[in-house]
C-alpha cells in the first residue's frame, strides 16, 4: 500500500462519459489515480440506474483501496441535486469509512476549485453538457446553462453529437444518399454502426447520454475536411462564450477558464469562443484536474467546500 490512515484525501469527479478519482496525501502530493465509467445523479431514478452506480463505485473502490485507505472523500457528481445519503453509504461501505466522512456535491463545485479560488473567475466546462460556474467570495455557487441535454447545455459533447445528426439526416430528407460526398456523415454512421436510419435511432434514443456525447469526436475528426462540421465547433465555441457573457454580465469583469474533454476536441472550438467574448476578457483553456483538486480538499481536515 502506498499509505492509510485519516491523512489520505480521495478525490472523485464523476462525468457522464468517465468518472476519475485521486488520492492524495495531507500536503496535496497525488499518490495515485485511475478511472472508471462515467456516472450520473440521474441514474438514482431508475433501479437499472442505481444498480448502474453501485456497479461502479465497487470497482472505483476495487482500484483506490489497494493503493491505501482513505479517510475523507469528496466527490463531485454530475447531474447532483443535493440527495446524497444512499450514495454516502454505499461508497462509506466499499471504503470502510463512516458515512459522514463521505461528501458529495457537484462536479462542477471541484472542476471550479480546480481553476480558480472562490471570486477569482468564471469557469466554462463543456463535457457532456456545458455549464458556467461562479464561486463567490462567500463560497455561494453560481451557474449560468447547464440545464441538461434535453432542454440545451449548448456547447457540450452530446450538443455536438446532436447537432451533426440533425444536419445529416435534414439532407437525407431532401437528397437521400447525399451522406456519400460529406465527410462528416461518413465519419458518424461509421462510428453508430451505419447508415440506415435505424442506427441513428438507436444511437441517439437507446444509449446514455455520454455515450451519445462520444460521437463529438467523429465530428471533430472530419472538421478539416467538411465544413459543416467545421461550422458545427465554431458554433459550439460561441455556445460556451454565450455561458461566459451571462456570468460577465451578471457580476462583472474576471478572468474565463475553458476546460472539459468536449472543449478540446478541436482548437476551432477555443479560437470562436475568443472571438465571441470581449477583447479584453481573460481566456485560458485548462486541463482540469478536478479530480486532483478534490482529492485535495478531501485530505484536509475539515472540508473547504460549503456549496
Amino acid at each position: 500500500m502506498a499509505g492509510s490512515g485519516a491523512g489520505l484525501g480521495l478525490g472523485i469527479d464523476a462525468g457522464g462519459t468517465q468518472t476519475r478519482w485521486a488520492l492524495a496525501a495531507p500536503g496535496g502530493a497525488i499518490v495515485a489515480e485511475g478511472t472508471v465509467a462515467g456516472l450520473s445523479a440521474l441514474q438514482m431514478g431508475n433501479a437499472s440506474g442505481r444498480d448502474t452506480v453501485r456497479a461502479t463505485f465497487t470497482e472505483l473502490a476495487a482500484q483506490v483501496l489497494p493503493h491505501g485507505m482513505p479517510g475523507r472523500v469528496q466527490a463531485g457528481l454530475t447531474g447532483f441535486g443535493g440527495d446524497s445519503e444512499l450514495l454516502q453509504r454505499w461508497l462509506a461501505e466499499l471504503l470502510h469509512l463512516d458515512p459522514q466522512a463521505v461528501h458529495f456535491c457537484s462536479d462542477m463545485v471541484i472542476a471550479y476549485r480546480a481553476s480558480f479560488a472562490p471570486g477569482e473567475g468564471y469557469l466554462v466546462y463543456a463535457g457532456t453538457g456545458s455549464i458556467g460556474a461562479f464561486i463567490d467570495a462567500d463560497g455561494v455557487f453560481h451557474r449560468a446553462g447547464g440545464r441538461g441535454v434535453v432542454l440545451d447545455d449548448g456547447g457540450g459533447g452530446f450538443w455536438i453529437a446532436k447537432e451533426a445528426l440533425r444536419h445529416i439526416w435534414r439532407r437525407e430528407d431532401e437528397q437521400p444518399g447525399s451522406w456519400h460526398g460529406s465527410p462528416m456523415a461518413q465519419a458518424v454512421f461509421d462510428y453508430v454502426g451505419g447508415d440506415d436510419w435505424a442506427y441513428s435511432r438507436q444511437f441517439i434514443y437507446g444509449q446514455e447520454r455520454g455515450a451519445v456525447g462520444k460521437l463529438a469526436l467523429a465530428v471533430a475528426a472530419s472538421a478539416e475536411r467538411d465544413p459543416v462540421a467545421a461550422a458545427i465547433l465554431q458554433g459550439a465555441g460561441r455556445e460556451l462564450a454565450r455561458l461566459a457573457q451571462a456570468l460577465l454580465t451578471r457580476f462583472g469583469p474576471r478572468p474565463v477558464a475553458l476546460s472539459g474533454r468536449a472543449s478540446e476536441l478541436h482548437p476551432m472550438i477555443m479560437a470562436a469562443m475568443r472571438a465571441a467574448l470581449p477583447p479584453a476578457t481573460p481566456l485560458t483553456q485548462t486541463a482540469g484536474g478536478a479530480h486532483h483538486a478534490a482529492a485535495r480538499m478531501a485530505s484536509q481536515p475539515e472540508p473547504k467546500n460549503k456549496t
